[in-house]
């Protein structure tokens, strides 16, 4: 089927074109160049409309266990928002934490057509995927975590080379499905197990006489050397504590030049300034990110409103649970691989550090020069639910409406922030950098995130209005793969996305030692943590589809 997109203002950062007035062909799933005689049989009449590639969510918590357990400690969360099912969707439920069925329609409804799970934990990978593989229409992956685990930790301590370490590296991207490498507070969700209370960049994790900075330097010394696109995916030390800026700083220079990406950047951007001891680091961070143009970042913003923090930082989860609201949380270990913190949290305006912590945020994205290098993201859910991206979009495209919603937070915060004398508008070609083609190039995908011939028909959109809150959250048309799958911000059409991997060599020599750790230290047999390809493909909801490293 040959379809037409004609007249829409396109927005195409990937391929150079902002604002252009062009035609998109679209055959077997694919763009296509201009056919030279063939006639379309679908046209669509886009004149005065936007034109984008799919939007694509580079850290958004989507898939495992920590999911789930959100999902069960928050009843009253789902009670409050279900979706009734109709002829093409599924029925769902949940707002902090919405079912794989209902996160899939909303990503969609908003023109998303691929979402990344930042936290693949290796020993988990198995029910990760298959949660994943339950949410229709949007392209999926993961970041392995690694950092915390004992294997790994053992490794160091012993001074295993560089080769060995990437083998492994190597060897658990293919075990778990993986499109890169997450570590979540390198070397602390173990010391948590043996009651460290805190570790810092330089402070050795007290079983293993390791420090972050070292397990850092060796993973994305590995992720470089294996040839795999994405840059190391940096949770850091300190998440949440005043001062923190200090370590995120240290963090950068001690990376050594080395590609970083380091997430939800405005978690650790706090200074220890002012009466109530917690100020801004924004400008100091965004001053080093553009310095140092080895660093990408999300920022990880939050927006006022009930949501539940889930991760895998079960060290700084379990100080965080004495502002549990509801007054319930869970911390938990896993076996000798990570661990698990979820926290229900409401972000309120009037509360001076929640009031900061939003203007930090939005303080990072107008600070950052470069917008292949900083991407939109909330840590759904952790900052807000992924469904007020386009609430997010209107603060950083409108300078009144975002000096507006300043003069309502709490008036201290207010005096603590210079978000106000920042003039800085984001343009919609800027939004598609940070949504489409800056997201697709840092995490390798190399025919999405934009509109030339070959890549798949990943195609959104919208209706050009001032209120870009109002354009953003209901576009006229989304197509997946080729495939029209919204219309007028409904689900109209339902398929299943494909899930995106790389296979990095390794030694096989790398099992052996393996396969001893395995029978003397964990209830799973190596041969049960390996997945297989078809145990994603298997029910007929989607495909793999393999990146190639770079060489």
């Amino acid at each position: 089927m040959l379809i037409k997109l004609s007249g829409g203002t396109v927005y195409d950062p990937a391929n150079g074109i902002a604002g252009q007035q062009q035609d998109i062909y679209i055959q077997d799933g694919r763009i296509i160049n201009p056919p030279s005689e063939a006639q379309p049989d679908k046209e669509y009449d886009l004149k005065g409309k936007v034109v984008m590639s799919g939007a694509i969510d580079m850290h958004t918590h989507i898939g495992g266990g920590k999911g789930n357990i959100a999902r069960t400690l928050l009843p009253e969360d789902h009670r409050a928002d279900p979706v009734a099912r109709t002829h093409i969707c599924r029925s769902g439920c949940g707002h902090a934490m919405p079912s794989t069925f209902v996160t899939g329609y909303r990503y969609a409804e908003m023109g998303y057509t691929a979402g990344f799970e930042p936290a693949l934990l290796p020993i988990n990978a198995r029910q990760a995927h298959m949660e994943m593989g339950d949410i229709p229409i949007l392209d999926k992956g993961g970041y392995v975590m690694l950092g915390s685990d004992d294997y790994l930790l053992r490794m160091l301590t012993a001074k295993k080379d560089q080769k060995a370490i990437n083998d492994y590296v190597a060897w658990t991207m293919n075990a778990a499905k993986a499109i890169g490498v997450k570590v979540v507070n390198p070397g602390g969700i173990n010391a948590f197990k043996f009651n460290q209370r805190k570790l810092d960049l330089d402070e050795q994790n007290c079983h293993y006489g390791v420090t972050p900075r070292e397990i850092l330097r060796v993973l994305a010394t590995a992720v470089k050397e294996i040839g795999v696109s994405h840059p190391l995916h940096v949770h850091g030390c300190n998440l949440g504590v005043p001062g923190n800026m200090q370590t995120t700083l240290d963090t950068i220079q001690g990376i050594g030049g080395l590609p970083m990406h380091l997430t939800h950047i405005q978690f650790h951007s706090y200074g220890t300034e002012g009466d109530f001891k917690f100020s801004s680091g924004a400008a100091q961070i965004a001053e080093a990110i553009n310095k140092n143009k080895n660093i990408t970042i999300d920022v990880g913003q939050i927006l006022f409103g009930q949501t539940v923090t889930a991760s895998g930082d079960s060290m700084r989860q379990h100080a965080n649970h004495k502002h549990a609201s509801p007054n319930k949380w869970v911390t938990m270990d896993i076996e000798c691989d990570a661990g698990c913190g979820v926290v229900p949290f409401k972000y309120k305006d009037q509360n001076f550090v929640n009031a900061l912590q939003w203007a930090i945020g939005l303080e990072t994205f107008l600070l950052v020069d470069d917008p292949w290098r900083i991407f939109l993201t909330t840590d759904h859910p952790n900052g807000a639910p992924f469904t007020s991206y386009p609430h997010l979009i209107r603060l950083l495209m409108d300078k009144s409406f975002r000096n507006d919603m300043l003069a309502t937070i709490h008036p201290e915060a207010q005096l603590c922030t210079t978000l106000a004398s920042i003039d800085r508008e984001y343009t919609l070609n800027e939004i598609a950098i940070m949504t489409r083609a800056g997201a697709a190039k840092l995490i390798g995908l190399k025919d999405r995130g934009g509109l030339s011939a070959g890549n798949w028909g990943d195609i959104t959109v919208y209706t050009d209005n001032p209120n870009r809150e109002q354009m953003f959250e209901k576009p006229d048309y989304v197509f997946k793969d080729g495939e029209l799958v919204v219309v007028d911000g409904k689900v109209v059409h339902v398929k299943w996305g494909t899930t995106h991997v790389v296979q990095p060599d390794f030694d096989p020599s790398v099992e052996k030692g393996l396969k001893e750790y395995f029978d003397r230290y964990l209830t799973m047999k190596l041969g049960n943590f390996k997945m297989s390809d078809d145990e994603i493909t298997e029910d007929g909801r989607g495909s793999i589809t393999v990146h190639p490293l770079n060489n």
